[in-house]
């Protein structure tokens, strides 16, 4: 009867793991993993810059003829133009930005890597305020770094991607002006 109940549950573990390990691409082809996402970033960068140019110059026939060989009375030729030009900058900028990211992002596996990792991706789609927020993770995922709960903190990605845009009134205030703009503000004298 012992021997009897041991050929039944080898048998039986043999057909389990025929069933459930047969093909991994069919396991996790539809799965969907929550990637638990933390990502923090920040930047300062500051500029004093300060600039003095003075090109004076002085013209007048007499001294373009000299410079050529040629002695010109004074009395003759008078200075025709004089100028003097003095040009300086100064002036300090400071930007800074910093982010903090946490969010929960459902991602789809898009493909089972031959060595059973799974390449993962996952969109969403944030609304506040009139502010648009597209955030996308892609990465690689070990199927033994899934939880019970099927879901991956983002410390276990590897060769993860984060994209974050932003559409709205605060991003369109922090990117630069379009390039005519620009030139425009650079051409006009106030």
């Amino acid at each position: 009867m012992r021997i009897r109940t041991a050929l039944f549950l080898l048998a039986l573990t043999a057909l389990c793991a025929a069933a459930f390990g047969k093909d991994k691409k069919k396991q996790h082809s539809q799965e969907l993993s929550p990637l638990q996402q933390y990502v923090s970033d920040a930047s300062r960068q500051d500029a004093s810059p300060a600039a003095t140019q003075s090109p004076g110059s002085i013209w007048s026939p007499n001294a373009l003829l000299a410079n050529l060989g040629t002695d010109l009375k004074a009395s003759h030729v008078t200075n025709l133009a004089k100028t003097n030009t003095q040009t300086a900058l100064q002036g300090q900028g400071s930007t800074s930005r910093g982010a903090t990211l946490t969010a929960t992002v459902s991602a789809r596996v898009t493909n089972v890597l031959p060595n059973g990792y799974l390449v993962v991706e996952g969109v969403k789609r944030v609304q506040v305020n009139s502010e648009n927020q597209v955030i996308t993770i892609r990465g690689v995922v070990r199927p033994f770094d899934l939880d019970l709960t099927n879901s991956v903190p983002s410390d276990r990605v590897a060769q993860m991607e984060v994209q974050v845009n932003g559409k709205g009134v605060v991003g369109d205030s922090i990117r630069r002006p379009f390039f005519l703009y620009r030139l425009i503000l650079g051409l006009l004298p106030f």
